[in-house]
């Protein structure tokens, strides 16, 4: 887990010597540690920083004048950025050394003919200028060095773009997202899309196994007029099986109707379908005293929980199932069954929340971001694979209760979700 922690932080120092630890216990105990001395080559631990890793194979990439890119003098210091490369639906961006958040700021501008998304970004780039960037269904993407530190990268539409960027190391991926689906079109109140070819590949062979919250005797949160969450959610997880099964996922509900399934079963039935991922779908609420207050979406995976929040809304869910069990007894518990699946459930609720958000607030600007937090949630024990629980909103909110019903919304956030899912397995493959 300290090693886990040290290639999340990019905390080299501890990375090295965590794996010297592995390496040095493993040869002991006379296990295989190859694994670990190659992750321990790949990194200068004279410089400390993580050696060149073998690039992956990209597009050919045009250029505005004849001349051809010439290559980067990895040890010219002037240059920070060795190559930005165009690949799909992604512009790469290969840095030297390891980066972090704090080298990108993003923003909106609305011009004459449609709208741009714009990144600048921390580095300088050698053939900023005669680098020429494309990605079909995108009007124009320009790259520029705007100063001898700030790298920019323009999009350009006639429609709102939906671009998001995640970081790896000394790599950062700046992705356009739903070029085939700018609109969501429904007929017989199930979504219509297009299928997408290159989402098709990433996701070959995925299965999803999605969980509808409560149901039958079980009616979750109930709030104003009326409004049962395991109507919302079972709504949500219907869409969200539409839309993925048309990307090429292979899709598996744990209720496809409203009936009451038993916590643990739940789980089971993901592992008997060796599912890549697990999905529980849930609306929050609040005592009717705070129904005014609490709004919001929010992303949990499977932890002992480490703020009051966090432990309210497990109980919450939590409450049909485990009533017998003490709060240490079930932290106790979710600590054995968890440690393995901590990072990867991390990193996809990471990805599903900015997704989830991003498509909600194309609604409703003031959706309030409740982030990803870490909850001992029992619906999640047991799975064998990366797991997560969404809060699609509070049930319990007079304006978000009435959202949460509307079919164009239950849509919306069920599209965030399934680009989520896509990020997720693009990064993890």
């Amino acid at each position: 887990m300290d090693y886990l922690k040290a290639v999340l932080n990019s905390n080299t120092d501890e990375e090295i010597k965590n794996l010297e630890i592995l390496i040095s216990v493993g040869k002991k105990l006379n296990k295989n540690v190859s694994k670990y001395e190659r992750a321990l080559s790949q990194i200068d631990t004279k410089n400390k920083t993580i050696k060149k890793i073998e690039p992956i194979k990209i597009d050919k990439i045009t250029s505005i004048k004849k001349p051809k890119i010439t290559s980067i003098d990895i040890n010219d210091s002037k240059y920070t950025i060795k190559s930005v490369e165009s690949r799909n639906n992604m512009i790469i961006i290969d840095f030297k050394t390891p980066i972090t958040k704090d080298f990108v700021r993003f923003y909106e501008k609305n011009v004459k003919d449609g709208q741009q998304d714009i990144y600048d970004i921390k580095g300088r780039f050698k053939d900023a200028y005669p680098t020429k960037l494309s990605i079909p269904g995108v009007k124009q993407i320009v790259i520029s060095q705007e100063d001898t530190n700030t790298l920019r990268i323009l999009f350009e539409d006639k429609t709102n773009l939906k671009t998001i960027y995640f970081i790896n190391n000394n790599r950062l991926i700046l992705k356009v997202l739903d070029l085939d689906n700018k609109t969501l079109a429904t007929t017989n109140n199930k979504p219509k899309i297009s299928t997408s070819k290159k989402i098709q590949n990433i996701v070959k062979n995925k299965i999803v196994v999605l969980d509808a919250g409560h149901g039958g005797k079980d009616a979750g949160a109930v709030g104003p007029h009326k409004r049962y969450e395991k109507v919302v959610v079972y709504n949500v997880s219907r869409y969200l099986e539409t839309l993925l099964k048309h990307r090429g996922y292979k899709v598996y509900l744990t209720r496809n109707s409203d009936r009451f399934i038993k916590l643990q079963n739940r789980t089971l039935l993901a592992n008997k379908r060796n599912a890549d991922v697990f999905i529980s779908i849930h609306a929050n609420s609040v005592p009717k005293s705070k129904w005014n207050e609490a709004h919001g979406v929010e992303t949990f995976f499977l932890s002992p929980a480490r703020s009051e929040r966090a432990k309210r809304v497990a109980e919450k869910e939590n409450s049909m199932d485990v009533r017998k069990m003490n709060y240490s007894s079930k932290n106790v518990l979710l600590s054995i069954l968890n440690q393995s699946k901590i990072t990867a459930s991390n990193k996809l609720a990471i990805d599903i929340h900015k997704n989830m958000l991003y498509e909600a607030r194309q609604i409703h600007k003031d959706v309030d971001d409740g982030g990803v937090r870490e909850g001992p949630f029992w619906v999640l024990v047991g799975a064998q694979m990366p797991s997560v629980l969404v809060e699609v909103g509070y049930i319990s909110h007079p304006t978000e209760g009435r959202r949460l019903y509307n079919k164009k919304y239950q849509q919306k956030i069920a599209l965030g979700i399934a680009n989520g899912i896509d990020s997720y397995f693009l990064k993890n493959p």
